[in-house]
């Protein structure tokens, strides 16, 4: 008989405990990565971090909250309610006592001036409110302006502040009353161009000047 033909056997698959043997084959020192440890960061570190990141933090609440008003200057009036720069009363009252044109004693060379008297009324404290006062024209445009503290004024045993001041015009003649404005200017808020971070807000009008009209 015929023997029957052999079938060809399979070579042995090598076991899972011999491949993973080949497989763990030793890398080359080059090859092995290197991890450093980072240090933990220190509050130095983050101080000085946060430090580096105001100067945009400024910028940006420079352009975005802190911003400039200027309050609505008052009308002017010979006896005034002083405000502040919200237009709120302050409870204290100013006037112009009266006025006349003479020449100051200092320099009497220089001809007439415009002497004038004042009072203020409910301010007791020591720093008291600042106004403008203006000699102007018939038509209320201010020929000169200069400011009066209530603090320099002389306190009066009935609780009032009087005092003096002069203001000197190219045309003396041509005044014709001298008036207070209400607004108090006093109050001195940091603007955003010196403190963009706690500056801002409402700030007195500017003061007046010759040639406004009042």
């Amino acid at each position: 008989m015929p023997s029957a033909s052999r079938r060809p056997t399979r070579p042995a698959q090598p076991s899972a405990a011999h491949r993973f043997h080949h497989a763990l084959r030793p890398l080359r020192p080059e090859a092995i990565p290197v991890f450093t440890a980072r240090p933990r960061p220190t509050a130095p570190m983050l101080l000085a971090s946060l430090a580096l990141s105001l100067p945009a933090l400024s910028g940006c609440s420079s352009s975005w909250f802190c911003h400039d008003t200027t309050a609505e200057r008052g009308e002017a009036g010979r006896k005034v309610q002083v405000v502040d720069t919200d237009g709120q009363t302050l409870g204290v009252t100013v006037e112009v006592v009266g006025w006349r044109l003479t020449p100051h004693p200092q320099v009497p060379d220089d001809g007439d001036k415009v002497h004038f008297d004042y009072r203020f009324d409910g301010t007791d404290e020591p720093r008291g409110p600042v106004v403008d006062a203006c000699a102007v024209d018939q038509d209320r445009v201010a020929l000169r302006c200069t400011t009066v503290d209530a603090a320099g004024a002389w306190p009066e045993p009935d609780g009032t502040r009087t005092g003096d001041d002069w203001l000197g015009v190219d045309h003396p003649r041509r005044v014709a009353a001298v008036l207070f404005l209400p607004n108090d200017q006093s109050y001195d808020r940091p603007s955003c161009a010196t403190d963009p971070k706690d500056g801002g807000g409402k700030h007195p009008p500017k003061s007046a000047s010759t040639g406004d009209q009042l």
